[in-house]
């Protein structure tokens, strides 16, 4: 439970990047979460100009390891396709909570998979993990500064 008295940056921190970038027709992964650290988390994927055609596709992916073994989807946790015809500069939000993985086949990683198709399109995408199991809560090295 958050009082007044905690920052967002306590309770929230980056975990993962997908940089922005005029991306060209590939799958992009971000790095491997571990969710023995983190109570959930939430991926953001962020569409600029889509190229002509372009479809952007998103999930969420488990694994036992920070190696991705066993790696395999989590279920319903992909977003509905992205298409240049209605979603050029859009966003959207894919959440998951540890308890959603396959705890019983020991899954306790996550990541976040981002396909572009078709054509080079602007995309990026962040993966943010909440409520430490210890805190502080640490940003990714990327994370340069926050300002409280």
């Amino acid at each position: 439970m958050s009082t007044m008295n905690t920052l967002p940056s306590e309770r929230a921190s980056v975990v993962a990047v997908i940089d922005p970038d005029a991306a060209t027709a590939a799958a992009y992964n971000s790095g491997w979460i571990s969710m023995s650290t983190f109570q959930s988390v939430m991926a953001i994927i962020q569409t600029g100009t889509l190229g002509t055609s372009a479809t952007v596709d998103g999930k969420l992916e488990q694994a036992t390891d920070s190696s991705g073994t066993g790696g395999k989807d989590i279920a319903g946790k992909a977003i509905t396709q992205l298409v240049k015809a209605t979603n050029d500069d859009d966003q959207v939000i894919i959440e998951c909570r540890s308890s959603e993985l396959d705890v019983d086949g020991l899954f306790n990683h996550v990541r976040l998979v981002m396909t572009v198709g078709t054509a080079t399109s602007d995309a990026s995408a962040i993966v943010i993990g909440f409520d430490a199991r210890h805190a502080p809560p640490s940003d990714l090295a990327s994370v340069v500064e926050i300002v409280s």
